[in-house]
């Protein structure tokens, strides 16, 4: 009796930490959505994404656990398109279960995609999903371009799954690097948690242009201003004695594709903090860009930057760590996460702007992300002139997020909110901060 191997791949140094750090409400799937001018036909999206998958093999996985890593086994499991009907970034990982670590469903004119961690990062997911966006769209408007225009955007380049850490990986003080990202205390976001652990998202939809102004106004890039807008939304919400004793510290995803060269679709990022004192908060903005753009400048040099790359090959190339049993890693890894949580408050991750085929953008409102994380996390997204703040959180309440708007209002820019759950009272915000909107960010 024959019987056909299946490909397996190991998995890349980032994804090694995550299965065992998977938990409650922190279920290590992000989320991104497309946001149509039309309502989405499912029959077509279920044929948009066999037809992508077909030229994505890779991503058609399920993780098994051997006895010294976890590793992903190519299956032939189809995910099969439905209606959004599950908690937001619900679990796709259930140990036992060989189930596909990707799930494609919809809501309205809302096409989304949710994938675990393990698979890839934001800008590898992203890879994928404007291919199924893209099959969608030139099945449904077959019109829109002429044959050999179609053929072009049907083509889809080889797949590249190189684990890029283990190709740029060059030996140092990898471990120390990841220990000293657990050395600090920080201010953690105050909140009730969802009782059943469900993650809780609000969308806020605003002119990219006009953030761009600000940003120019300040003399400082869209990013350094994203972080600092959102630390001085959560010294609104600290009183004296924490801001004199309790530091802030936003965890900033880095895509490190920009500084070694590398086409993978699999995780390939590296994390900086950025560090501040509420203490020296005067009520002027302008002092919380200069300390960010300060950390940004020392923190992405290249030597900062091949350490961080290289710490997270150190697990895989250090040798005692190497011969451990899986279950004494997964200890292991769940010890270093829960002191690593301690030392961030919140994270924020800009994907930057979302390029698509021209022919096709007229029929595309606007994508958005979103992220789970031990404590929130805001994923920012460009589509044209929409820019996107995608935030996920376990915490049932968002005071930090209506100050977060309420700044921007304040410097002129309106943002239109949506979120997943209805009784939030957006209604707060200074009149007219916000178009409070009673509309499903998709789940």
């Amino acid at each position: 009796m024959n019987v056909q191997k299946r490909k397996w791949y190991k998995l890349d140094n980032a994804a090694k930490m995550i299965p065992s750090t998977t938990h409650f409400a922190n279920t290590r799937v992000f989320r991104i959505c497309c946001e149509l001018k039309e309502d989405v036909d499912p029959v077509i999206l279920q044929e948009a994404l066999d037809a992508t998958v077909k030229s994505f093999p890779y991503f058609n996985s399920v993780l098994r656990k051997g006895l010294f890593w976890y590793y992903l086994e190519e299956s032939d499991k189809r995910v099969q398109v439905c209606e959004d009907n599950l908690p937001a970034c619900d679990s796709l990982y259930r140990p036992g279960k060989r189930s596909l670590l990707y799930r494609v469903n919809y809501f309205g004119r809302r096409l989304n995609m949710e994938m675990y961690h393990v698979l890839a990062d934001g800008t590898g997911a992203f890879v994928f999903f404007r291919r199924i966006v893209t099959n969608y769209l030139i099945r449904k408007h077959p019109d829109i371009c002429d044959a050999e225009d179609r053929e072009n955007l049907e083509m889809t380049e080889e797949e590249n799954v190189r684990d890029a850490f283990n190709h740029y990986y060059t030996k140092g003080r990898g471990l120390k690097q990841l220990k000293s990202m657990s050395m600090r205390w920080s201010f953690r976001l105050k909140g009730p948690r969802d009782p059943n652990m469900e993650n809780h998202l609000v969308e806020g939809v605003i002119s990219a242009s006009s953030f761009k102004e600000l940003a120019k106004k300040y003399d400082t890039t869209v990013g350094i201003l994203s972080v600092a807008l959102y630390i001085e939304a959560i010294i609104d919400g600290m009183n004296m004695r924490e801001r004199n004793r309790k530091r802030i510290v936003i965890s900033v995803p880095v895509n490190l594709r920009q500084y070694f060269p590398s086409d993978t679709n699999r995780n390939f990022f590296g994390v900086i903090v950025i560090d501040y004192l509420p203490g020296d908060y005067d009520g002027d903005l302008k002092r919380i860009i200069e300390s960010v753009k300060n950390s940004f400048s020392s923190k992405l040099s290249e030597d900062k930057i091949k350490k961080t790359m290289s710490s997270y090959a150190a697990l895989e190339h250090n040798a005692a760590i190497r011969v451990l049993p899986l279950v004494l890693k997964d200890l292991g890894v769940q010890g270093f996460s829960k002191l690593s949580q301690m030392g961030v408050t919140c994270s924020v991750s800009n994907m930057g702007k979302i390029r698509m085929p021209e022919v096709l953008c007229p029929y595309i409102s606007y994508f958005s992300a979103f992220t789970t994380a031990p404590s929130a996390q805001i994923t920012i997204a460009t589509f044209q002139d929409k820019m996107t703040f995608g935030w996920a959180s376990g915490i049932a309440t968002h005071q930090v997020m209506r100050a977060f708007y309420r700044k921007l209002y304040e410097r002129g820019i309106e943002a239109v909110v949506t979120t997943n759950d209805h009784d939030i009272p957006y209604s707060e915000q200074p009149e007219g901060s916000a178009e409070a909107a009673d509309g499903n960010t998709g789940s």
